[in-house]
């Protein structure tokens, strides 16, 4: 509800309020509230209230500055308050504009009667105390001047804002700007009023509303374009931290597997730290330096190394001979659990020294068995003058059979370079050497278990097949004519030189180890062997069960056509597998 500040009646919207101005304030004669008079101008009635009404007048103020306050808690009630007291100023004007005493345009409330309260704004304290201070003049057109220049201010718009020199022309400017606001139909007063569907707002006209709703929207629009912004900005962010991560799992990715890459080569002898005779004279100083090796011993072993690379033949030095021979008479006198055994031809262990320990296991079993095939009659004619190389050596043959096209996926994984390096070899550099010297043999693969726990049953079968082929109903020991047997497992490699089948059926496989050393080797030499002697030659099926194990098997002698045809299969690669 919205209440006029200069009669007090009330009404229900600023329609009504502008209506009720238009046609009580601005068209009837002014009255004074107290006493009925009338017939005089707005601003004689102003001073006629403050020279005989005074005392009513002061009470009435206190009433409507407590009305005010109330009026001030709305804002609809303020802007109203602003129109209205907008509208008592251009009165105000519009009397002292006029020298001469007439009755005002303006008029009283449809009662007749014109309440104080328009009549008691600031401006209207200040002139009381104006004209106290200036009772004593008489002179009427004076105190209406100085009313005037105290009073009032230029009037102002109450629609628009713009200030006007004098009543009249804001009375000009109210009538021609803003005529469709003051002559509103009185039938339009009960017109449907408005509310924002964002804010709550009334509004008394549609495009009224449609504007304000519109200005929510760009605001809103404006947010939602910086909440996008936002929204790319972490995006954005979002994507760098991601790429930086990413970044740095490359890098740690990449640096694992070069550390990795580093650590093969370490362990497979390709990382440039030298070969053979750079590791034994190394691990000779140290030995020296230790007190363990006399420096007359280290040059006297320098020298001889010298030798043996010089003409490429192993110095013998860690070579143990006559125990093939040992094993076959303990078998006979002793090994009363063993049922029956067969042994390979005459084999000669090779232990690995302080040149090739920790890598030169493949090559020492490939001397253990070229010294079989050198005392094997059969393998003369493709073995004629030669003897057993030094590692050296066999490392030089190996890279001549690369050279003459075998394997060639293997040299390539081996950068087609062996001597100079501490490279480990396995089957498929032996059977490539083998091959090259018109050696026959074949790979067996044995890439999965066969039996319980990752045992391999059906790798002892096999072995037992190779070397009990020749005879059937033999004694219980037989020295066959089958060479030894190059068997390889992840890490190392032994060489099988004969099996057991034992009384309760089980097999057991004799290996030669180059892990072991020599002095633990010629204890079998002695006459009276002793069992625990031989323990250290068994594997039974529980010792082996490694996830995979390679064989390789010589089988006789290559003519020239089946080396060349050889040669060409080993283009790619294949074993033969079991199971």
């Amino acid at each position: 509800m919205l209440s006029c500040n200069i009669c007090g009646e009330t009404v229900t919207s600023e329609p009504d309020m502008k209506t009720h101005l238009l046609i009580v304030h601005m068209e009837n004669e002014v009255t004074c509230p107290f006493c009925k008079l009338s017939g005089v101008n707005y601003d004689e009635m102003c001073f006629h209230i403050e020279t005989a009404h005074f005392e009513q007048n002061e009470l009435e103020k206190n009433f409507e500055r407590i009305n005010t306050v109330q009026c001030g808690t709305s804002n609809s009630r303020k802007d109203s308050t602003l129109q209205c007291r907008m509208e008592v100023n251009s009165s105000i004007h519009s009397a002292c504009a006029s020298n001469h005493p007439k009755i005002s345009a303006q008029g009283p409330p449809n009662n007749g009667i014109l309440k104080h309260k328009g009549f008691h704004s600031e401006n209207l304290t200040e002139s009381r105390k104006f004209l106290k201070s200036k009772e004593k003049q008489s002179d009427r057109t004076k105190i209406k001047g100085s009313i005037y220049e105290a009073m009032y201010s230029p009037p102002e718009c109450p629609f628009c804002g713009k200030i006007e020199g004098c009543s009249q022309d804001m009375e000009t400017h109210v009538k021609t700007e803003h005529a469709d606001l003051l002559d509103t139909p009185l039938e339009d007063c009960n017109q449907p009023l408005y509310d924002c569907p964002m804010c709550g707002l009334i509004c008394t006209n549609y495009h009224i509303l449609q504007e304000h709703v519109d200005l929510h929207l760009e605001e809103s629009n404006f947010g939602q374009g910086m909440d996008r912004v936002q929204c790319s900005r972490d995006l954005e962010l979002a994507q760098q931290l991601q790429q930086e991560e990413d970044r740095k799992r490359r890098s740690e990715e990449s640096r694992q597997e070069m550390e990795e890459f580093q650590n093969l080569q370490r362990q497979y002898g390709l990382n440039n730290s030298g070969g053979y005779k750079q590791q034994q004279l190394r691990n000779m100083e140290i030995e020296v330096n230790r007190g363990r090796m006399h420096p007359s011993e280290f040059h006297r072993r320098k020298a001889d190394m010298m030798e043996s690379l010089a003409i490429g033949i192993d110095d013998g030095k860690t070579k143990t001979s006559g125990i093939m021979e040992a094993l076959y008479r303990y078998y006979q006198n002793a090994a009363t659990d063993v049922r029956r055994v067969w042994l390979s031809t005459v084999v000669d262990h090779f232990q690995s020294s302080f040149g090739d320990k920790g890598w030169g296991c493949g090559y020492r079993n490939f001397q253990m068995l070229l010294s079989s095939l050198l005392q094997n009659d059969a393998y003369d004619d493709c073995l004629k003058g030669m003897s057993v190389p030094c590692i050296p050596k066999i490392q030089s043959m190996i890279e001549d059979a690369w050279k003459e096209g075998f394997d060639p996926q293997g040299a390539s994984q081996l950068n087609n370079r062996l001597q100079g390096t501490k490279a480990w070899i396995g089957a498929c550099e032996v059977y490539t050497l083998l091959t090259s010297l018109r050696i026959k043999c074949r790979i067996i693969d044995f890439h999965k278990s066969t039996g319980p726990l990752g045992t391999h049953p059906r790798l002892f079968e096999w072995i037992l097949s190779y070397y009990s082929s020749e005879r059937e109903g033999s004694p219980k020991v037989l020295f066959t004519s089958k060479p030894p047997i190059y068997l390889q497992h992840q890490g190392h490699s032994q060489t099988v030189v004969g099996i057991e089948e034992r009384k309760n059926r089980t097999l057991c496989l004799l290996v030669f180890d180059p892990g072991c050393p020599s002095r633990e080797m010629q204890k079998l030499l002695k006459q009276d062997m002793e069992a625990s002697s031989v323990k250290q030659l068994r594997k039974f099926v529980g010792n082996l069960k490694h996830k995979q194990y390679q064989i390789v098997a010589v089988e006789g002698v290559l003519s020239s056509e089946e080396k060349i045809a050889r040669r060409q299969a080993s283009q790619v690669f294949t074993a033969e597998k079991i199971p």
